[in-house]
Formats: C-alpha cells, structure tokens, sequence
C-alpha cells in the first residue's frame, strides 16, 4: 500500500504527460529545429497550483494553464506533452534544452527576461493564506513579524517574502522565519499540520484554498507582477504571441480566464528576451 500511495505522489509532480495530437493534415507554424521534439511542444509544468495546474484524483493534468497550453499547441499544430517537475529544476531544464517552454505561470522580471524569452500574458499577484480561522489575526504584514511562513522555494513568492521579513527586521521588528518547501502542495500541507504558520503563494490558488474553506486568504494583491511563458528560442515565443493575439481577438482568451477569474496582462504578449 505504501509503494502504491509513493507512486501516486510521484506521479503528481515528475514526468511527461500527453494530451490529443493535431490532425495529421495541419502544418506546424513552427520548425522542427526549434524544438526538442519533432512536431512536439514539450512544456514544463508544476501541477500544485490549483485552480490554475493542478492533478486531478485520475492522475490527469488540469486547470486554466493547462487548457491553454493545450489550445496554443494545437493553434500551432504540434502535439503538447508536459513534463511535471518542481519550479526550481525549470530554468535550469529551459537552458538544457529539456522542454520548450516553461508554462507554470512564471512571474516576470527583468533579471529572468535576460536569462530567457518570455511573453507576459497573465495578471497575477502575491497573497498570504493562514491557518483555519486566522488564529493569529493575521491582518497586515506587520502582523508577519515573528512568524514562520511557508512557501515554494526558488520562486518570486520567496524573494517577495524575504523582502518583507526584511522591512520588518528593519522597522525593528522580528523577522520572519522563512520555510521553503519543494512545491507549494507541501508547503499548504505543512500549514495544515501547524509546522508553519502562514503560506505564502499567489492570488488565485490563495483565493481557491479560501473557497474551499481550507485556508483563509488574509492578504492579497500584493506586488502585483504579469506572469508569463518562458522559452528558449524566439521563433517559438514569437508563434506562441500570435497565438495570444489571435485567441484575445476572437474572444476565446477572455472566456477561458473569465471561467478562472483571472485577468489578461497588458502589453498586447510581446516577446521579451535576449536577441
């Protein structure tokens, strides 16, 4: 029984998973030399983040990142596969030629806009989720002081967290202590447990664990940052933008992040990245 539930686990968070290949009559909008894999559109993804990429109770792929990959791939006429690994491996595995993009809602910076091509297309912010019931009050970021905060390691989340333990330890408060956690999914487990006594993630998975009942989402919209796609080649990024463009002008974009409530980045997707 252990081995079987180990397997499971595995299975949420490492290796490929397939989706329905484009009709054999289509002609991909991209070339073979910009991608791992022939006719293949190879995306990362860490499915932890529910309602956006999430694992559902058959073991299947789910959520608005999900749906989208899926219908930029098939705009494109390539078969979507995903890989399912931790945040921190995606960069790294970007660079190693081992997807084609990243597609977990990765949040834009200058600093990564120099690393990689990215194209902005989702508003997304930073949020703290406590414990059932707000046992602590938590009402502010001051309220943060003294705290132990969980959240995903590597990510924007934890720099945006360590940036307010340190305006706190500045303002002569006690700074947060910060617990990093392979992926989220552990991290709101351990929030469960009472090994940590906030977490932190983004808005729209806060507001999902809100909703449930779960955990309450007591600060939200902060350091309002677009999320973006991230890729190696610029030929490949470029297609994806007109894909975008084209889903934002017959409106199918709007539908599917109205179903989500989440909101479009502004920008019109342009490709940002070294030349």
């Amino acid at each position: 029984m252990r081995r079987v539930l180990l397997a499971a686990v595995i299975a949420a968070v490492s290796g490929p998973a397939f989706a329905q290949a484009p009709a054999a009559s289509c002609t991909p909008r991209v070339a073979d030399s910009e991608l791992i894999k022939s006719r293949t559109l190879v995306m990362s993804t860490n499915p932890t983040l529910p309602p956006l990429q999430f694992v559902n109770a058959q073991g299947q792929l789910q959520g608005m990142r999900i749906e989208l990959g899926n219908e930029i791939a098939r705009r494109l006429c390539l078969t979507p596969e995903y890989v399912r690994i931790e945040f921190s491996a995606m960069i790294p595995g970007l660079a190693a030629r081992r997807w084609d993009m990243i597609n977990t809602g990765i949040f834009f910076t200058e600093e990564r806009a120099r690393m990689m091509q990215m194209v902005r297309y989702e508003n997304n912010a930073v949020a703290i989720s406590a414990a059932r019931g707000n046992p602590l009050n938590i009402r502010s970021e001051r309220d943060l002081a003294g705290r132990t905060v969980g959240v995903e390691i590597g990510g924007f989340e934890e720099r945006r967290l360590r940036e307010i333990s340190q305006t706190l330890q500045n303002a002569g408060q006690r700074p947060i202590t910060v617990r990093t956690f392979d992926n989220f999914a552990i991290a709101f487990q351990a929030l469960r447990a009472g090994q940590v006594e906030a977490v932190t993630s983004i808005d729209a998975v806060a507001a999902e664990y809100d909703q449930r009942g779960d955990f309450p989402r007591v600060l939200h919209g902060l350091f309002p940052t677009p999320a973006a796609f991230a890729f190696r080649s610029r030929p490949l990024a470029t297609e994806v933008s007109r894909v975008l463009q084209e889903m934002k002008a017959d409106g199918s974009l709007d539908a599917l992040f109205r179903r989500y409530g989440v909101s479009i980045a502004d920008g019109g997707f342009e490709v940002v990245g070294p030349q």
